[in-house]
């Protein structure tokens, strides 16, 4: 699947975030214009609780506050607005951010309940993957799921990533600690998986 476009002049750039274009879905920055869906569909405990750092409930003026940091690099390197190609439908997020590793990078997404089951998740992981690995100089990238997220988890092997183990992570919307499993994906291994989709 071709997730960038090789015509520097047909995207914007945003902090070295080029917008990312898939088959189905277009991954830009979140804007002003996000933030009632947003809201929306952040505010499920079935999302909030599946992703670390949401609160619940979540409000108008925590979407606001979210496209607001997101634009000053405040939350992460690359935080992407996942929206449906064909009619602009804001649909969830996916990003990137550096960890204390300078050669790592996790990944991060979610997708409004209102969307599930169609793949988009999938989906916007490979493209947020491609353009890390073709723009940055990083040899891994992390990603970690609460062992009871059966969805994640299926998006996270589609994507070729290698179980690593287990922990435990702050859940913001449920106040408190919860276990979860870590992958790995490496910067060889995306080489060879994309070579056999080429194939």
């Amino acid at each position: 699947m071709e997730t960038e476009s090789q015509d520097e002049d047909s995207h914007h750039e945003r902090g070295g975030c080029p917008v990312l274009v898939t088959e189905r879905l277009v991954l830009r920055a979140p804007h002003i214009e996000d933030t009632d869906a947003l809201a929306y569909l952040a505010n499920n405990a079935r999302v909030a609780t599946m992703v670390s750092r949401m609160p619940h409930p979540y409000t108008r003026k925590d979407a606001t506050d979210f496209i607001r940091r997101s634009a000053i690099g405040a939350i992460g390197k690359c935080i992407y607005a996942v929206t449906n190609a064909e009619d602009g439908r804001f649909l969830g997020c996916c990003g990137i951010e550096p960890q204390d590793d300078p050669v790592t990078l996790e990944l991060g997404y979610w997708i409004g309940e209102p969307h599930w089951g169609n793949g988009y998740a999938t989906e916007a992981a490979h493209a947020v993957i491609d353009m890390a690995f073709r723009t940055r100089d990083v040899e891994c990238i992390d990603v970690r799921c609460r062992v009871t997220n059966l969805a994640s988890r299926r998006v996270i092997h589609k994507c070729g990533f290698q179980f690593q183990g287990t922990g435990m992570v702050n859940s913001l919307a449920l106040g408190s600690a919860v276990p979860v499993e870590w992958y790995r994906l490496d910067r060889k291994t995306w080489i060879s998986l994309r070579s056999w989709a080429a194939a």
